[in-house]
């Protein structure tokens, strides 16, 4: 039962990943062409991504509260509803509003995925299953924009949106058929009443998970500024082109896959929260690196390097969640990990271009990976990665509302 569960899991989470960038990477075309504002195309992404940064509190609340596989179901299709609509508008205002109802599905979604994997596989295989997960989100990562760039070529926007509707059905189809359930579980006699908030403050109190998360979602402040530089530093600072500049992004993709499958797995579980930094510090050189020695096949191997420290960091960041948060908390700590990094990768991509006009791509580049390794060093140096604490002994900061 726990391979098959396990299974559909993984699937669903590539499926997902694949309709999201097989729709919205014709949608942004098609608005560019439309409105011909930069803006425009820029409130898509905002649209999409921003109710999982402002929602974390509320949607962890909501995924505790209410059995994670038939909230998986529902939202599913919910989403599936707004993305096919979003194939019979034209009008930026609807497009928008229907980009943020996918967006906040995503906010209530995620956080049930990771709530659920637990009584899918058992907590003994939880690094191993999150392994397949990245990986899946990877895959559908890589080849959602491929194939939603051929069809916009193709002048198949209209069929791309359709597209991705059918993957939202074809997760709550996945989510019916799972056999693990995860109800939620009633609070103890005395207890503090349930807050949005829970998970945030969980983090931030917990001797092990709270630096590790500040280290995490801090570097992604910088490291995030790489997306938007690295197309200049492949084709002007590199001189590769269109070729190069996708060699480099198809590398780190790879590496990715081989960190969250076959490294991260072999960490053992005393080390989870000092492999993640040092995981960190890696990625962040292998973007730095190749800007100090400009030799495309020098750029091609840290971006290999950095890109399978990115896949371990992933993995182990979810698996310290997972072993560390009780089961009752893990939608809203999840939720509140998931919150804060997007809201770092937000303000991350505004802030590469607005490094890219003052420093250019090379040095952006070079800040985006070197004050993460400096982060993750210094919490290394500190020793903030102290032996796991009892769930016991980790209390809530504050007492009321």
């Amino acid at each position: 039962m726990r391979d098959r569960d396990l299974h559909v899991i993984v699937g669903a989470v590539g499926l997902s990943a694949l309709g999201d960038f097989l729709a919205v990477v014709p949608l942004a075309l098609a608005l560019h062409e439309r409105t011909g504002s930069g803006l425009a195309v820029a409130g898509l992404f905002v649209a999409l991504w921003a109710p999982v940064a402002l929602l974390g509190g509320p949607a962890g609340l909501l995924v505790d509260r209410v059995e994670s596989r038939s909230l998986l179901l529902w939202v599913s299709l919910a989403q599936a509803a707004a993305a096919a609509a979003l194939a019979f508008v034209d009008g930026l205002a609807p497009i928008l509003v229907l980009t943020a109802l996918i967006g906040t599905g995503f906010a209530v979604a995620q956080p049930a995925e990771f709530a659920l994997l637990p009584a899918a596989v058992g907590e003994g295989r939880l690094a191993v299953a999150n392994g397949r997960v990245e990986t899946a989100r990877y895959v559908g990562f890589t080849l959602g924009p491929l194939a939603g760039g051929a069809l916009a070529a193709a002048g198949g926007t209209r069929l791309a949106l359709l597209l991705n509707a059918a993957t939202f059905v074809i997760v709550a189809a996945g989510a019916a058929i799972l056999r693990c359930r995860r109800p939620p579980r009633p609070a103890r006699k005395g207890a503090a009443p349930e807050r949005a908030r829970d998970g945030f403050l969980f983090l931030l109190r917990h001797a092990t998970l709270g630096p590790v998360m500040a280290v995490a979602v801090v570097s992604l402040l910088f490291m995030t500024a790489s997306a938007t530089a690295e197309v200049f530093f492949a084709k002007d600072v590199l001189r590769v082109g269109d070729g190069g500049y996708g060699a480099l992004m198809t590398v780190w993709t790879l590496g990715m896959a081989v960190g969250s499958m076959a490294i991260a797995r072999r960490v053992a579980a005393a080390g989870f929260a000092t492999a993640a930094l040092v995981a960190i510090a890696v990625q962040g050189a292998g973007l730095a690196i190749p800007t100090l020695w400009l030799a495309f096949g020098f750029a091609l191997g840290a971006y290999l390097l950095g890109g399978a420290a990115h896949g371990v960091k992933n993995v182990l960041v979810r698996t310290l969640l997972h072993t560390e948060v009780p089961d009752e908390l893990r939608g809203r700590a999840f939720a509140a990990y998931n919150s804060a990094r997007n809201a770092a990768e937000l303000a991350a991509l505004v802030g590469g271009g607005l490094l890219i006009s003052v420093l250019g791509a090379r040095w952006t580049l070079l800040l985006a990976g070197a004050l993460p390794v400096l982060v993750a060093a210094a919490a290394l140096a500190r020793g903030w990665t102290p032996a796991r604490p009892r769930l016991a002994e980790v209390k809530l900061l504050g007492g009321g509302r």
